[in-house]
């Protein structure tokens, strides 16, 4: 129990429920909100990993399990949910906290536009109706389908709601198979691949950039109603971002690396990793003016933040 000085002062503070909050997004905004000494954090999610160090509350139990809801009942002035991927999983939220939420902040995806030509996909661009084969069509089609039950459930509570399309996202604690995949590579294997065909751009955003983006949300009433694309300004190919990469190490590192050489058949044949668009059909690039002029983004240059990303994962695979 809270008393004396230390109650009136949680009493001042603006209250959050982060849904998930232990993995990679989710963990680092925690880490990032955790540092501001106006938020009181509370956590939901199934407790695989703790966070109890960084000071917030943590209930253990899943978005549609009514007695982990409810032991998260009190009023809040964001929920932030960071592991809503099927139908149904806002309004579970919404439905089960039996106290009034000021506000829902939704991460979903750049990956929501419709694909093909068009141009630079800014927030007003329209948001794909196809469903596709997969695992990565059943994403899409699950943060589509969130995006309009978040508008849908919170215009008919009167909550207002925001919604952030990440991109690609990188940097310490990330458990996809991503950067860390090229790290691990140079460091046990001293290899890097070298991919001869493959023409398709992407656009990343470093981690901290997106936590900050998602703080700086929380309460803002410009970004009411509002969807914002989260992304660097640099265009990326598989040639840009190895090469960036390869700055990043030490210099006992690069000389031995060996580059081989791949194409983008081999490479979806198993040969070599491919987790970013290896060809121009794939290529979707978005616009981040408005979360620049609404949130007061600042992005990380790539080289800046990919060379933090080394050096976090470089302790772990060095030690392995």
């Amino acid at each position: 129990m809270r008393t004396g000085g230390n109650e009136e002062t949680m009493k001042n503070k603006r209250k959050l429920l982060v849904i998930g909050g232990s993995y990679f997004y989710g963990r680092v905004f925690v880490m990032e909100a955790a540092k501001e000494e106006e938020f009181d954090i509370t956590l939901l999610n199934r407790g695989t990993y703790s966070m109890a160090q960084f000071g917030v509350r943590q209930v253990t139990g899943d978005r549609h399990d009514a007695e982990a809801l409810a032991a998260c009942g009190e009023d809040y002035d964001a929920v932030i949910d960071f592991c809503a991927y099927r139908p149904g999983d806002v309004q579970a939220v919404l439905d089960g906290v039996p106290g009034r939420t000021k506000q829902y902040v939704l991460i979903s995806t750049v990956d929501v536009y419709e694909r093909g030509e068009g141009g630079i996909r800014t927030e007003e661009y329209r948001l794909e109706e196809r469903r596709f084969g997969g695992e990565a069509g059943d994403y899409i089609a699950g943060k589509v389908a969130l995006e309009r039950e978040t508008a849908r459930v919170c215009g008919e509570r009167k909550i207002p709601y925001t919604i952030l399309r990440p991109a690609i996202l990188y940097g310490p604690y990330n458990y996809a198979p991503r950067e860390s995949v090229y790290i691990q590579m140079m460091l046990q294997n001293h290899v890097l691949p070298h991919y001869t065909d493959a023409d398709g751009k992407f656009q990343c955003v470093y981690v901290k950039d997106a936590a900050q983006a998602a703080l700086r949300a929380i309460g803002n009433e410009r970004a009411y109603g509002q969807a914002y694309n989260l992304c660097q300004d640099e265009i990326m190919t598989y040639g840009s971002f190895l090469q960036a990469l390869e700055a990043a190490a030490e210099p006992e590192v690069r000389n031995a690396l060996l580059r081989v050489p791949f194409t983008v058949a081999q490479a979806e044949a198993g040969q070599a990793p491919l987790p970013f668009p290896a060809t121009a059909g794939e290529t979707q690039l978005c616009d981040n003016g408005r979360s620049r002029r609404e949130l007061g983004v600042v992005y990380t240059d790539f080289a800046e933040g990919i060379g933090r990303t080394y050096r976090a994962f470089k302790h772990v695979y060095a030690n392995d």
